[in-house]
């Protein structure tokens, strides 16, 4: 049986609205990562452990002012960001702001399974406060081990039922995992029926939006936009290569997809410590990037007429 589908208020979906670009479609730069971000300025573990949240945020303001200007939103997240990219005039009016929830990494349970963590002190009002467009809640479920998923359901459940109190747009993402002495293989063929079965648990509890990882095929996105009726979905990169990125997108959004909430392909190469060399990567690499992801997006959502 479908589960139940939660439909946006008028505040809700004004900052959906906010979020997508003229055509409609989600076109989301996600930046908020902090330790996967901090390994990719620097290789050696003693120079990542000496980067602090101020150099991050600054790469995060130059991620949202050469890069996420050119699309429709930035997702960052409380700790490094904001609020200095509002409060200093550091992000464009008409590039929106989702701010995450998830804290870095996760705990893990005496089975292996995977405990999602929150960023402490930030709930919706604390995500209007810092000037957001919304907020994301990311954890992780394994849909066919019920038991794995309670702590994580547990948290995910207060988000959704804290935003809807708020009146304030929420993008839900779950990611996947391999459970322990689970082959890659096995867990490589299990990946469509684990996306759609997450998509159903965040869809139970009242979840508007969605962002997941790639469904794997062709007949799984088209089986997670039947789940999903009306709520629109947007694909994650997972920091897969930008060619393999946009042959996902293309079929993903031939299959239903809303659009793209998309990080590490995009600028993963592009960042460095010296800001200038940031810049210039970002300009000239990370931009025609988002272009040839934007022309697939074209291709199956024309532009909206004004």
């Amino acid at each position: 049986m479908a589960p139940p589908i939660a439909r946006m208020t008028t505040a809700e979906r004004r900052g959906y609205q906010q979020i997508c670009g003229a055509d409609g479609a989600m076109m989301v730069i996600a930046c908020d990562q902090r330790g996967g971000m901090r390994t990719l300025l620097a290789k050696d573990p003693a120079e990542q452990a000496k980067i602090g949240n101020d150099v991050l945020g600054d790469t995060k303001a130059d991620i949202a002012r050469y890069l996420a200007i050119e699309a429709s939103c930035v997702l960052v997240d409380p700790i490094c960001a904001v609020p200095k990219l509002v409060d200093d005039g550091l992000l464009h009016r008409n590039t929106a702001l989702l701010i995450g929830l998830d804290a870095s990494g996760w705990d893990t349970a005496p089975e292996g399974w995977r405990l999602s963590k929150l960023v402490e002190g930030i709930d919706a009002r604390k995500v209007r406060a810092l000037g957001g467009t919304g907020g994301k809640i990311m954890v992780y479920l394994r849909s066919d081990t019920p038991a794995a998923n309670t702590h994580n359901i547990a948290i995910l459940k207060r988000v959704i039922e804290d935003f809807a109190a708020e009146d304030l747009l929420l993008v839900v993402e779950f990611l996947t995992y391999a459970l322990d002495g689970e082959s890659p293989e096995a867990y490589a063929a299990k990946i469509p029926e684990l996306i759609t079965g997450g998509s159903a648990i965040c869809l139970e509890l009242g979840a508007k939006v969605l962002k997941i990882p790639y469904p794997g095929s062709a007949e799984a996105c088209a089986a997670v936009t039947r789940l999903a009726g009306d709520v629109p979905w947007a694909v994650l990169s997972a920091g897969v290569d930008h060619a393999t990125f946009l042959k996902q997108v293309e079929t993903a959004m031939a299959n239903g997809a809303s659009g793209v909430i998309a990080g590490r392909s995009l600028w993963k190469d592009c960042i460095a410590l010296d800001r200038a060399v940031t810049r210039e990567r970002l300009t000239t690499i990370a931009v025609p990037r988002l272009r040839e992801i934007q022309a697939v997006i074209a291709r199956h959502r024309p532009a909206a007429a004004a």
